[in-house]
């Protein structure tokens, strides 16, 4: 075998938002989404708006979200997820598909959500590259008319280099090019890609949406972590550490298991009503 496919193995593995889920990829056809996804759901006056809930590169609609779904619907949240960038063949590990065409999926299921629903506008929580790929529907799709938040969970805003080992493909003939074809999902979310340059050229933001990046110091797959910060009006950039330095969540734990970031999310969604994130937060 090459060297170059002995590093695909892992890259492919590792790479980018979401992978090595904790529950078994069975559980996406099995698991109910209790409480969300129901679509006679009415936003309440202290929850005016829907939240979308974005999953991450190799997730799914369920899997990503069986932690924080309910967490949100018991405070009163109607909540939605989608499936986005599937590929022909591949069952439940989502994500992999070119990311502009994954933001028209996007497009689609916030205008469904907000017809069900009688709301004017959506507010967006997106784990890794779901974090990021709704800048495009924002930027580019008219999204920014329809949505009032977008809060990321360990976002790969700017790329990643993958602890530097994307640095290595251009030593590997063929291999950036096996991945583009194989995984444009995952390509486009290589620190310095056309989809990225794109996407950032002009400006992080737009303007008429807030936007919320929780990150952990811990993150080993969307690096450095600090690629993951926005910067423009309407920003907040913020490190669970700083929140509770007894929180060691990384990248996966960060969208489908951490309370202190799930806290902080709340506060993004609904601020008039924040409360401090601290480690007591666990608890609530």
């Amino acid at each position: 075998m090459l060297p170059w496919r002995r590093l695909l193995g892992p890259l492919a593995a590792l790479m980018l938002a979401g992978a090595a889920l904790t529950p078994t990829a069975a559980q996406a056809a099995t698991a109910p989404s209790s409480g969300w996804n129901d679509y006679t759901c009415k936003p309440s006056a202290a929850h005016p708006r829907p939240v979308v809930l974005v999953h991450g590169t190799l997730g799914n609609s369920v899997d990503n979200w069986l932690a924080f779904a309910p967490y949100l619907v018991h405070r009163g949240y109607c909540v939605f997820s989608l499936d986005y960038g599937q590929l022909p063949g591949v069952p439940f590990f989502h994500g992999l598909g070119p990311i502009e065409k994954s933001a028209g999926q996007l497009d689609a299921f916030v205008d469904e959500v907000l017809a069900a629903t009688g709301a004017a506008k959506a507010d967006l929580v997106g784990h890794s590259q779901g974090g990021m790929m709704p800048r495009w529907y924002l930027k580019f799709l008219g999204g920014a008319d329809k949505v009032n938040a977008l809060v990321g969970l360990a976002p790969d805003n700017h790329g990643t280099t993958l602890l530097g080992l994307t640095r290595l493909l251009p030593y590997f003939p063929g291999a950036e090019d096996l991945i583009s074809a194989a995984t444009p999902g995952l390509a486009d979310q290589i620190a310095g890609s056309a989809f990225l340059t794109r996407l950032n050229e002009g400006g992080d933001t737009v303007p008429g949406v807030t936007y919320t990046v929780i990150s952990t110091r811990y993150d080993q797959v969307v690096t450095p972590y600090r690629s993951q910060f926005l910067d423009g009006p309407g920003v907040r950039n913020v490190v669970v550490q700083d929140l509770c330095p007894l929180d060691l969540s990384e990248h996966v734990a960060i969208g489908l298991t951490d309370r202190i970031a799930y806290h902080e999310a709340v506060n993004a969604l609904d601020p008039a009503h924040a409360e401090p994130t601290t480690c007591a937060s666990v608890l609530g």
